[in-house]
């Protein structure tokens, strides 16, 4: 059965982070992302959690400055003190949250260095935290130019590569059409690895309704492969949250 939770970050944002999980909850959903929970005391966000009886199902490592600027340091030649700095942080607010997963951010760099540097981080964290349940996510180079992790294919290599249980891949709908041309198939064809997913609408990330993504398919697919897991609301709303809210209700 899905399971669909709100990305806080992206939802109900005409509010208050402090007031988004009673909204989330009110509107339905069991679940809810915290992209980037470093603003506010962890024990205040999981306080909010208790009280309205919601999981958090995702957040991400850092990204010191999101629009523009470091994207994450993973994948970073040199950066890997940062990285490490910046997951052990991650690590123990994700333990206050009981976060599900913990999404690892490359940060932007190309070549072989970079996905040296990449797979060595990323042993280092699956060895480093083997109780933490961490993805990786391809993403689009349209709309994030020079991170390094762009092709579910590579991402796929390298899950295989490391080997390590506790690591699989985060799955957004958006960046998968954009990537892959068929978001559907390529859910299909990388379904055993994915541990997140994430949905949105094509062209412009607002509410998930059919267009470049026929989501009845997609939600059949879904279902066919097994995937157990959490998919998360994580679009712009087009008006208001609330006002947005039929794709859910209407199911």
């Amino acid at each position: 059965m899905v399971r669909f939770a709100a990305s806080l970050t992206y939802l109900f944002t005409e509010m208050p982070m402090a007031q988004r999980f009673a909204a989330a909850r009110r509107a339905g959903f069991e679940g809810v992302e915290i992209l980037f929970p470093y603003d506010l005391p962890p024990a205040d966000l999981r306080r909010q959690l208790q009280d309205h009886k919601l999981d958090c199902v995702l957040m991400n490592t850092p990204a010191p400055n999101w629009s523009g600027g470091p994207r994450g340091f993973a994948a970073v030649p040199g950066g890997e003190p940062r990285f490490r700095a910046d997951f052990e942080r991650a690590l123990r607010i994700a333990g206050t949250l009981r976060a599900r997963h913990l999404n690892i951010m490359p940060g932007k760099a190309q070549g072989p260095d970079a996905r040296r540097t990449l797979v060595g981080n990323l042993r280092w964290a699956a060895t480093r935290a083997p109780h933490a349940s961490l993805v990786i996510e391809p993403t689009s180079p349209g709309d994030m130019p020079g991170c390094f992790l762009d092709s579910f294919q590579l991402a796929a290599e390298l899950i295989a590569e490391i080997g390590a249980p506790n690591l699989g891949l985060q799955f957004d709908i958006y960046h998968a059409q954009m990537i892959e041309g068929d978001a559907v198939e390529c859910w299909a064809r990388f379904a055993s690895l994915i541990r997140h997913a994430q949905i949105a609408g094509l062209p412009d990330r607002s509410e998930p309704r059919n267009g470049q993504v026929d989501f009845t398919r997609f939600f059949r697919e879904v279902e066919r492969s097994g995937y157990n897991g959490w998919i998360s609301a994580e679009y712009i709303p087009a008006t208001t949250t609330e006002a947005g809210l039929h794709w859910l209700t209407g199911r």
